[in-house]
Parts: structure tokens; sequence; C-alpha cells
């Protein structure tokens, strides 16, 4: 009898083929940090360049027919990248992570090269952007559903924090560098800003290429077509209903009574009520409903929905803050706002580089929720002083504010991230990540669209007379201050956003009847934020109030995700019977404890002699005595039967046994017990690595019996 002892949890591929796993994780994270910030990077680094962007394929995006350009310019590739992500993360359970993951790097780089190369103009240059960046978010899908699956498989529990806080340090991270790298590259040529992508996608394609194995569980199962049409018309037509609702119809500030706004939402909840019901009809849904039966990964995911909803449009309120109105009033040309504007929110992005790292590392070693609750409620914390500094305020504290923010949003990011897959059983890592994603990106577009909402609201009440007044005193005829007053409060609002000055086109040839030197002041830097000013802040109250309460709300979530009674999280460890326990059990759908290169025979063979040899192996003779005790019955020709058992020799019930075979692909799992038996039915015979989820334990053996004939024990070491 041979036995396998292992200190670390290895994973069957580094098993058989020779890798370090201590070596591939890290290769893995930083492979997978390059995709995040590379996905996430793209995502913002348009709406910076917006106004270099459509002033280069010369559209004028503030005129009524060429809103939804601008709209979609600034959210296909977030709606996309929702609508599928959680999809991808499925098939990357079935076909392989890492394949999935490597076809997000290809979509992304030829997708950057397309859109770098756009030589047209007027409307059909801002179709072929659109076109292709909601393609290129069928990229960022991929890799977002699979980077965070990929690390949970190569990282241990006590480890997982630490790395999921490094690669989600780029997954927000990467969203403000983009603005950053939009503001200094679109001034010298718009087309840098796609192009910058290619290069970088062509590093990580060739390297995820050559570098990331399959080390995961992979299961072949039905595609859900109806849970995945369902779900995505269903998403779609929400999201794009959102993008349409914030813009003017038949007379209203906004278009929420516009009947094709009110049939897509009304319509999309109906198909996700729908969705909801095929997942729990379903054998292998596209949701795993299931999943939500752990606090842990419930109340872990609201708490990341909630803090994605306050998340998601403070960027879109900070550019107009800092673009439409403070750096002009400020002496900055509007040829150089998106610039200095990237450059004035990096204490933000500094905040954040600083704690989520720090926050992953602590909370591997003391637990998540303290950090999970902290930091909704720092971040709460900053909206809420955020509403106490004026609109022209003092960089200094608006520095230390954004700081605040940042600190706050990394605390909280990798804790809930661990928090979340370290409750996601090994075979569904992929479609809890994708779930995970499609929260944070869903909520991020519907953040937006309530964020405009709310402060178009702001804006409705008090813009009108703020122009009329300003205007009038600038010698503007009553009529024509009257015309202009009535200006949409989303074009005032675009308008700033795109850091763009409307009044010369506003005047139009009525200046040429006023005084020169009122034209100059009205057409200069600081007149039209000043007007806005005011008004802009009444909506921005609305909006940070809103954005308070659902970071309290998310603070909340985060205390609920304790466990409840007898319910334990992948890496748990529960307490302890002695000084020194023997073994620490999970339940059937925790973390993986891998038994490594052991291999279990499955040899084809007559029933009859499958079941006298079964029969007879319940009976240890006095030459080889058997640790685990006699197998159970009903083995067939092929099975692979045993008992597992803790090192005094009380049976281990209730721990889930997997037979994976030679492709890494599972053949058959069944659960032990209570006497701590199983009985494995695999497909045919050949070799199979058995594994048991959920044992981490000091010398618990595993008597893996093929056939009834050939004795494979298994050690499983504690973990590392």
């Amino acid at each position: 009898m041979t036995t396998s002892q292992l200190t670390a949890p290895a994973r069957h591929e580094a098993a058989v083929s020779g890798h370090n796993p201590n070596h591939y994780k890290w290769i893995a994270l930083s492979n997978t940090t390059l995709g995040m910030l590379l996905a996430t990077i793209n995502s913002s680094i348009v709406l910076i360049a917006l106004p270099d962007i459509f002033d280069g394929i010369k559209v004028n995006p503030l005129l009524p027919g060429n809103t939804s350009y601008l709209l979609w310019m600034m959210m296909g590739f977030m709606v996309v990248t929702a609508v599928l992500v959680v999809t991808f993360g499925r098939l990357g359970d079935m076909f392989g992570r890492v394949r999935m993951y490597n076809l997000g790097f290809v979509f992304f780089t030829v997708c950057s090269i397309l859109l770098s190369v756009t030589w047209m103009t007027g409307t059909d240059a801002a179709l072929w952007l659109i076109g292709w960046r909601i393609v290129q978010g069928i990229g960022g899908a991929f890799l977002m559903a699979n980077s965070t699956a990929i690390l949970t498989d190569a990282f241990p529990p006590n480890q997982r924090g630490t790395a999921i806080g490094i690669n989600s340090i780029a997954a927000i991270a990467g969203s403000f560098i983009g603005l950053l790298l939009g503001g200094l590259l679109a001034p010298h040529n718009w087309h840098l800003v796609f192009i910058v992508s290619a290069p970088v996608g062509l590093l990580g394609t060739i390297w995820a290429y050559l570098m990331l194995k399959e080390t995961g569980v992979r299961r072949k199962v039905k595609i859900d077509w109806w849970g995945n049409v369902t779900f995505a018309i269903g998403l779609i037509a929400i999201l794009v209903a959102l993008t349409y609702g914030i813009q003017p119809y038949g007379g209203h500030s906004m278009g929420w009574t516009n009947p094709w706004v009110l049939s897509g939402l009304i319509g999309g909840a109906v198909l996700l009520a729908v969705f909801v019901v095929i997942e729990l009809r379903v054998a292998e849904p596209l949701f795993r409903l299931s999943l939500f039966r752990n606090r842990g990964f419930a109340f872990g995911n609201i708490a990341n929905l909630l803090t994605a909803l306050g998340r998601g449009g403070l960027q879109f309120i900070l550019i107009i803050w800092l673009q439409g109105i403070w750096l002009p009033q400020h002496g900055y040309d509007f040829s150089q706002t998106p610039l200095w504007a990237g450059i004035y929110l990096l204490p933000l992005t500094g905040g954040f580089l600083l704690s989520a790292p720090l926050a992953g590392v602590v909370s591997d070693r003391i637990g998540t929720r303290l950090f999970t609750v902290g930091g909704p409620l720092l971040t709460a914390l900053a909206f809420g002083l955020l509403l106490v500094i004026p609109a022209n305020f003092s960089y200094w504290e608006f520095a230390l504010l954004l700081v605040l923010y940042g600190v706050g949003s990394g605390t909280f990011i990798s804790p809930n991230r661990a928090e979340i897959m370290n409750n996601v059983p090994a075979d569904q890592r992929g479609v809890g990540a994708g779930m995970t994603a499609t929260f944070m990106n869903a909520a991020s577009v519907l953040s937006i669209g309530i964020f405009f909402s709310l402060i178009v609201t702001g804006l409705t009440h008090s813009l009108p007379s703020a122009l009329y007044d300003g205007l009038t005193r600038q010698d503007v005829p009553a009529a024509a201050a009257t015309a202009v007053s009535k200006l949409p409060a989303l074009g005032v609002l675009f308008a700033a956003f795109l850091g763009f000055n409307p009044m010369k086109s506003l005047l139009g040839s009525l200046s040429g009847h006023l005084p020169a030197a009122n034209v100059t002041v009205m057409t200069g830097h600081s007149f039209f934020p000043q007007l806005i000013t005011q008004p802009f802040h009444d909506g921005l109250v609305v909006a940070f109030w809103f954005a308070i309460a659902v970071s309290v709300v998310a603070a909340v979530a985060s205390a609920f995700t304790g466990k409840r009674k007898g319910e334990r999280a992948a890496g748990d460890e529960p307490p302890a019977a002695s000084e020194s326990p023997a073994v620490s059990m999970e339940p059937p759908e925790a973390e993986l404890a891998w038994a490594g290169a052991e291999q279990a025979r499955a040899e084809a063979a007559s029933p009859e002699q499958a079941r006298a040899e079964a029969a007879s192996a319940a009976e240890p003779s006095a030459a080889e005595p058997s640790a685990a005790g006699a197998e159970p019955s009903g083995a067939t020709a092929e099975s692979i039967a045993g008992v597992v058992t803790r090192p005094d020799g009380e049976p281990a019930a209730g721990v889930t046994v997997t037979a994976l075979d030679s492709a890494n692909v599972v053949a058959g799992t069944t659960v032990t017990g209570a006497d701590g038996r199983y009985l494995l039915q695999v497909p045919a015979g050949g070799d199979y690595v058995v594994i048991a989820a959920g044992l981490r334990a000091r010398e618990v053996s595993l008597d893996a019996r093929a056939n009834g004939h050939v004795t494979v024990p298994l050690r499983i070491g504690e973990r590392a």
C-alpha cells in the first residue's frame, strides 16, 4: 500500500504536469491583473477623451439627434460586459477558464486595432466606434468573468484575500487610471486612446497562452439556452431603457414617460422574473441561485451591488464637477480640462492603491467583516463631507475627501471579493465570479442612470432662473434669455461633462447685437460654469444622499456575511475539540482539498467479478488490515468505492468525493454516508484522480478501491 502526503493544496494540473503551484499562482496573479487592468482602463479611458473623439469625427454630441451617440459611447461597453459576464463565466466552468480568458485577450486586441484605424467622419464614424466598442465589451466580459475564478483555483483560502485584493486593485484603479490616460493621449491624437491597448493586449494574449494552465474543475453540462436568452434580453432591455430614460422626451426634462422606455423597463423586469423561474427548474442553470443559500455569498453580493451603485455614477459626477465647473473657474481653458480633471482625481486612486492590498493581506489573517463593514461606512462619510464643501471648493479639502473615499473603497473591495469566492464551490467558480461581476457591472450602469436622473431633477428646478438672471445681467434681451433658459437640463449636464462652453452657439447671431465686452464675458472661461454652479450643487446634494444611503445599507449587509450555525465557508476552521484537532470538516460545497498525484484505476470487469471482489474487500485480511474499513456493497463494473475516516478510525460523514478523468473533467461525484462510505460511478475504465471536497485535516486517510480489487490510499495533509 502506498501513500501520498501533501502539505499544500496542490492542484491536479501541477501534480500531473510538474508545475510548481507556488510559482504558478504568481504567474496567474500577474497575468489576470494585467487582464483586469486592460478591461477597466478601456471602460473609462473614453470618458475623458469624448470631447476630442467627437471633435475628431466631426459630430456635435449636444445636438438632440446625436445624444444617443454620446450615451452609447459612454455606456455601450459596460452594458455588454454586464449582460455577458455570467454566461462567459459559465462557459469557463464547462470548457476551461483559461481558454475563455485567453479568448478575451484576443477580442480586446483585435477591437483595439479596429477602433484606432477609424477613417470615417460623421455618423458613420460614430456608429463604427460604437459597434466595435460593443464587441470590445465582449472581450472584457471574457476577462472579467474568468480572472477571479482562475485566481481562486490557484491560491489557497488563506492567501485569496491578498490575491483577489491585488486583482481588485487593477479592476477599480484601472477605471481611474483610464481617466488620466484619456486626458493625456486624446489632446495629441484621439486615435491613441484606442491603439494604446493593442500592444498590451498582444502581450497578454501570448503570455496567457504560454503560461496559464487549466487547474480548475470542469463539468460537462448542457447549456441553459432559455436562461441565457431571457437573462440577456431582459437585462439589455432594462439597461437600454435606462440610457434613453435620461434623455428629454415630449417637453419633459427626462424620458421616463416615453412608452419605449416604459416598455423596456417593464418588459425587461418580466423577462428577468421568467428567468428566475427557469433557473429554479432546469438541471444546470446559468445562475446558481442555490449559492444564495450561503450567507457569505448572498450578503456579500448585496453589499457588492450596493457599493457599485454608489461608485459607478461618482466618476461622472466628479468629471462634471471638475471639467465643467471648477477647472474653468480657476483659469483652465476648456481644451485643457480633460487632462487636468484626470490629474486632480489622482488622490482618489492613491487612497485606493494604498488601502486595497493592505486590507487584503490583513483580512486574510483576522477575517473580512471589519473591512467589509468599515469600508462602506468610510465611503458614506466621504459622501457626507462632499455635501458640505462648496461647489467652488478649496482643492486641498477636496483632495483629502477623495483620499478618504479611495481608502473606503479599497478597504471594502478585496475582502468582499474574497468573502464571496470563498463561499463558491470549486466547480462553480466561473459562474460565481460571473454573477458577482454581473451585479457590479449592471449596478455601475444603473448608477449612471440614477445619478444623472437625480442631478437633472435638481437642475430642472433651479437652472432656468439661474440662466435667465445671468443672461439678462449681460444685456441679453428678455425674450432671448427666456429661450436660452429653456435649454434641457441634460444638455447643460452633458456640456459640463464634455468640458464644453455652449454659450457661443447658444447666443448665435445675437452676439452681433450685443456689446463686445458682454460677449467676451459670456463666452469666457467662467461665465457658464458660474451660472450652473448652484443648480449643479442642488442636484449634487440629492445624488450624494442617495450614495450615502446605499453605502450604509451595504455596510449593514456586510455585517450579515457571518455564517449560520453549522455553515462553514471554504478555509474556515471550526473550533478545536482539543489543543490539536485531528480533523476539520467542511460542507460538501466547500473548498476542494486535492489528493494530488495518486490515481485510482477503474478497470472494466464483469459485474459478477466486481460484486464478488467488493464483497471480499469488505473483510480486511490479516496480511493487510484496512485503515478505512469495509467497502459499501453495490459496486459495479465501473465504480470506485471506499471509506473516509478520521485518524482515530471514526468515519468522516458528509464529505464530497469526486473522480476526475485524464482530461481533468468530473467523471463522478458522491457524498459519504454516516459511516464514511462512498460509491463512485464512473462512465468507463481508465485512470482517475480521486479528491475529497472539504477535507482540511491532519493525517486524514482516504481509501479508494476500483471495482473492489485495487486499493489506492491517499493521505491529505494540513494546508500550509
